[in-house]
């Protein structure tokens, strides 16, 4: 019986591949007492391993929280499985906007103390009395209300890169910080104003609102299945986005994007932009924003220090991840004195920029071709390993590298291997590598951009 991941991402991504078939990225959350949450997590594994569901999935005594990738052919028994539990019978399953086949290349469940920390250790605190809910037109019509304070209860960088309209933006790393810090900031308002809260997905603003009924608080509202829901009402109803720029998510995408508004800032440079990225020192891998043109100066690094350390030698690199300081510093979001233009907790009253999606997405239409998709990057060497799959590429040819995260990235290719053999030209089917100065992940693809000559043959 498998409890387990046995698959590497990479195998994973390619077994997607060859499937060929859609699949929906959703989430959903639920809070209720689990008596045996193990014996819980594993049943689950078991169901949603047989449907070739993945995700990151948590789940403790008070719920269950999760973010997954499904087949699209699988969907109605996918909502099977959680049917067959009385507390996620009718559960709301929020889609994501954009789909990508891979937002999430292993099935993880995992045993928590709770599927949201909170810091909180009161045990007359009952999570179910919770605010009233509100749908998109509902959150709009309350936003506009003069007597309405409205809270996000995400991160730092979530709230950076797309917010509501005069929401207020705590200067947070999670969300257990937030919660004494608004307490304290409104309890001046607990009786006059409506307290109008909302977070990516519910499942914060879902505790939140039981909490600060619990602190007094009257008049208490959060938006029903948080950004991601209000961006689908937005888009299926026709209903005002008041909310700007993008929805931060957790999965490889970063980001959706709601409007086409840019709020955010390089934390290099200070150029308007709103694309996350990780640094590419492994012992950093520092969660913040960069612009194209510092991703290929600063090749997707942070820091002077951490492109320095990227050409080290590999036993170098290594040595220098070692101890508890070092190990302390990887995953942090967004907190370093290198990034001069991060503006947590202090953002802008107007958008910075226009994101014109539409024109550079035919822009580049015009000037590439897909070749290929990207199957490893061997980060000791620094090679990346593609699949041919339509036209061929040849030594001297410039090349595109597009992902979520990576972002567009050109350069001319000097050296490649075709099938582990130094060939001038690849052709469909063969499996190439060759250096690549930057991280690539599996979800990249490998464009050929397209010459004047080439342009007159086709």
């Amino acid at each position: 019986m498998q409890l387990y991941n046995t698959l590497s991402a990479e195998e994973r991504a390619r077994l997607i591949d060859e499937a060929g078939k859609e699949r929906l990225t959703l989430s959903f959350y639920a809070y209720a007492k689990i008596e045996n949450p193990k014996k819980f997590r594993d049943e689950l594994f078991i169901a949603w391993n047989a449907l070739d569901a993945l995700g990151r999935i948590y789940v403790a005594h008070e719920g269950i929280n999760a973010q997954m990738s499904v087949p699209a052919d699988q969907f109605e028994a996918f909502r099977d499985t959680l049917e067959a539990y009385d507390f996620m019978k009718g559960i709301r399953l929020n889609v994501a906007v954009e789909q990508d086949n891979h937002s999430f290349l292993k099935l993880t469940i995992k045993v928590r103390n709770k599927i949201v920390a909170d810091g909180l250790n009161d045990e007359t605190f009952d999570v179910t009395n919770k605010g009233i809910h509100l749908k998109a037109q509902e959150f709009n019509d309350l936003l506009a209300n003069p007597d309405t304070i409205v809270v996000d209860f995400r991160n730092h960088y979530e709230s950076e890169v797309g917010h509501f309209e005069g929401a207020i933006t705590p200067d947070v790393e999670n969300f257990r910080e937030s919660l004494p810090i608004i307490n304290e900031q409104l309890q001046d308002y607990k009786e006059d104003k409506n307290l109008l809260m909302y977070c990516t997905g519910g499942i914060r603003c879902e505790k939140a609102s039981a909490y600060f009924k619990h602190q007094g608080f009257k008049n208490v509202y959060q938006l029903e299945g948080g950004i991601i829901e209000y961006a689908r009402q937005v888009k299926e109803e026709g209903v005002e986005s008041k909310f700007v720029g993008k929805n931060f998510v957790f999965d490889h995408r970063l980001g959706e994007r709601i409007t086409d508004d840019i709020i955010a800032q390089c934390h290099q440079c200070g150029k308007p932009c709103d694309n996350h990225t990780n640094c590419a020192n492994d012992a950093c891998h520092l969660l913040f924003i960069q612009c194209d043109d510092c991703k290929a100066a600063m090749e997707n690094c942070c820091s002077t220090e951490c492109l320095e350390t990227i050409h080290l030698p590999w036993e170098e690199q290594v040595a220098k991840r070692k101890g508890l300081q070092v190990g302390n510093k990887i995953f942090r979001k967004g907190k370093s004195e290198s990034l001069k233009f991060k503006k947590s907790g202090n953002l802008p009253d107007k958008p910075l920029a226009k994101a014109d999606t539409k024109d550079i997405r035919q822009k580049i239409k015009s000037k590439k071709v897909l070749i290929g998709k990207g199957e490893h990057y061997y980060s000791k060497s620094k090679i990346g390993q593609f699949l041919i799959e339509n036209k061929e590429v040849s030594v001297g040819d410039k090349v595109l590298i597009s992902g979520p995260t990576t972002g567009e990235q050109e350069f001319i290719i000097k050296e490649i291997f075709a099938n582990g053999v130094s060939s001038e030209t690849a052709k469909v089917g063969d499996q190439i590598t060759f250096e690549i100065p930057f991280r690539i992940r599996l979800s990249d693809k490998l464009y050929k951009i397209l010459e004047d000559r080439d342009d007159k043959q086709r």
